[in-house]
């Protein structure tokens, strides 16, 4: 199979099930930050990080392929004629996102409370992290703009939305893994 098709030369490329949309159209948007999500959570899971997050952002990896294949099939191309699903894979599930809150809780259980919110950085990979958390928020933002035009799985927004609060606190527990400094935002008070 060649990469390339000369299908989408015109600006045009098709979803599951046939139909051909512009490149810019909100689906391609929606799964194309999903592409985006997913190449950056690789990025994180290619430092120099406990192997067990490692493992961890691989199953969200895969979990983002499947969310990514949701998004590119239109809901009235879901069911094929015979009335089997298009989609003959796992769907994202409860489970998918109780391992987020398992692991969320977990982390979360290591840390000092947070009084403040905190500003991004103190090292690469922190930072990786939190570039990701913006990507995934995105992400979500784009998933819930399509689904006000065009339903989609309601476990995937579910899904998006845990994900975020998956890697913001990652990037606390690498800032704490790491010995980076996690610097608080202070508001700056109006001098009278």
């Amino acid at each position: 199979m060649k990469v390339y098709t000369k299908t989408g030369d015109k600006g045009t490329t098709s979803l599951f099930g046939g139909a051909r949309v512009p490149k810019h159209h909100l689906r391609i948007e929606s799964y194309g930050t999903i592409d985006e999500l997913n190449s950056y959570i690789g990025l994180i899971r290619d430092q120099d990080i406990n192997p067990f997050y490692k493992t961890i952002l691989m199953e969200i990896q895969d979990r983002l392929f499947t969310v990514g294949a949701i998004m590119a099939t239109p809901p009235e191309k879901e069911v094929l004629k015979n009335g089997q699903q298009r989609l003959n894979i796992n769907r994202i599930s409860e489970k998918d996102v109780n391992l987020l809150e398992v692991q969320i809780d977990a982390m979360d259980a290591e840390l000092p409370p947070m009084t403040h919110f905190v500003l991004p950085g103190g090292h690469s990979t922190v930072s990786y992290c939190h570039i990701t958390r913006c990507v995934c928020r995105r992400a979500e933002r784009l998933a819930t703009h399509l689904n006000e035009e065009e339903p989609i799985d309601e476990a995937v927004l579910t899904y998006l939305n845990r994900l975020s609060d998956y890697l913001f606190v990652l990037a606390r527990k690498l800032s704490h893994d790491l010995n980076a400094e996690e610097i608080k935002w202070i508001p700056r008070k109006e001098e009278i």
